[in-house]
């Protein structure tokens, strides 16, 4: 009885794999006959193979910005590209997850090898590793500051090919038109924009508009004579066009601006990195003094000798950040931060927090209130005079209690090398 229900089994089995046969051989005729090949054939060409780096990038962008430190980096280098890649998501995602995988592939090994190297000593692991951010910090500012130097050189170009299509056509918006079309330049976006506002209902409007998201202020000038000329025409100044004489003015304006920030990269070149070496080679020189002069080890384990370690800090960094304020060209790096809802917005915004702050805050119509808001406007500071206010009551807090850890730290190393001091040794060297 068990057998017959078994061949009864296998054969409805191998009956039933027989019509899925014959269905699929159907199926497949119907298919070849009907639309499908047809949208098949259609399809061959325009699809991504299984490894893009286009979708790859645009993956890596999506993961990146939801990781919080890393987010930081990302919105950083995003507002500075996507004013190049104007109204273009896409290339400003990409370009984004380029310059970040490029960074990180470089410091997480880095990374790695430094714990591993220096799990001993934490000071020195500690060092090396804020040595590191700050490099690839000047790492990511470099690749965005190659991004806009090149459309920079590009313009010059471009604007050449205005010069020659707008004697052609003598219509300024067809000149930028005609020249925009080169898809290759990555400036052809911002012709193609500056095109747009020409023929726009209200071109003043979007030309403002403009003034605020230019990666650099040539094109806001070449926007600004392109639009009074398209409104009020062409003249003639001694036998020439006003415009392209407008125009060869920009064009040498630009070529000394590319001459200085070549000049200032050759001056600032790896002076930045070079700022933070007296850092890195802390540790290294104490070991090496302690190793040949005995006497030295007093120096380095009291007091003086941690003050001057701390002292030789804050110097490097200072130095560090003037090296980077020294060498910024004045490029896309307007303003990254968030200016519409910082941070000190979002605290404010919090009943404690305000009436702490309002304690502190001179009152509207006073001498001091007055000072400090023509202090801003000098400044062409978009801050409010409540932000300026919680920063002030955040570093003092934060360096009251920094100040606090770092004389609990030398109290506790003066205790610590009472107890532990060594007999005085008369031997210089060993």
């Amino acid at each position: 009885m068990n057998n017959t229900i078994i061949f009864y089994i296998m054969g409805g089995s191998a009956g039933l794999f027989v019509l899925i046969v014959m269905f699929y051989v159907m199926l497949s005729k119907k298919m070849q006959k009907s639309e499908y090949k047809r949208i098949q054939q259609l399809q061959q060409g325009t699809k991504e193979n299984k490894f893009s780096a286009e979708i790859l990038f645009q993956k890596l962008y999506l993961t990146y910005i939801r990781i919080p430190f890393i987010k930081r980096y990302v919105l950083k280098i995003r507002r500075r590209l996507e004013i190049i890649n104007i109204e273009d998501e896409y290339n400003t995602r990409k370009g984004t997850a380029k310059i970040l995988t490029k960074a990180l592939a470089f410091l997480i090994p880095l990374l790695v090898i430094t714990i591993l190297i220096t799990s001993s000593n934490y000071l020195m692991m500690f060092i090396l590793v804020i040595f590191e951010v700050f490099m690839i910090d000047t790492f990511i500012d470099g690749s965005v500051d190659k991004i806009d130097d090149k459309i920079l050189k590009e313009q010059i170009e471009f604007f050449s090919e205005i010069r020659h299509a707008y004697h052609e056509f003598n219509m300024v918006e067809e000149a930028i038109y005609q020249v925009s079309q080169d898809e290759e330049m990555s400036v052809s976006r911002q012709g193609q924009k500056i095109y747009e506002i020409l023929i726009s209902d209200d071109p003043e409007t979007e030309l403002e508009k403009y003034y605020d998201i230019a990666p650099n202020s040539f094109l806001k000038e070449f926007a600004g004579i392109s639009y009074l000329t398209k409104e009020y025409g062409d003249r003639k100044v001694d036998g020439a066009s006003l415009y392209l004489k407008n125009v060869n003015n920009i064009t040498q304006e630009m070529q000394l601006e590319i001459l200085k920030r070549d000049k200032l990269n050759y001056v600032f070149q790896s002076l930045s990195l070079i700022s933070i070496a007296p850092v890195i080679l802390l540790e290294p020189l104490k070991n090496w003094a302690v190793s040949n002069f005995t006497f030295t080890a007093s120096w380095y384990e009291g007091k003086p000798g941690m003050i001057v370690q701390i002292l030789i800090l804050i110097i490097t960094f200072v130095a560090y950040v003037l090296v980077r304020r020294l060498k910024d060209n004045g490029s896309t790096g307007i303003n990254t931060k968030n200016t519409e809802n910082p941070w000190q917005a979002k605290l404010y915004k919090k009943k404690f927090v305000k009436k702490i702050v309002d304690l502190f805050l001179p009152k509207k119509g006073t001498k001091e209130y007055r000072k400090i808001q023509q202090y801003l406007k000098d400044a062409a500071s978009s801050s409010k005079m409540e932000w300026l206010y919680i920063n002030r009551i955040a570093l003092a807090i934060v360096t009251f209690f920094a100040s606090i850890i770092v004389f609990s730290q030398l109290h506790v190393i003066a205790i610590n090398y009472i107890y532990t001091e060594p007999t005085t040794d008369y031997n210089v060297l060993r």
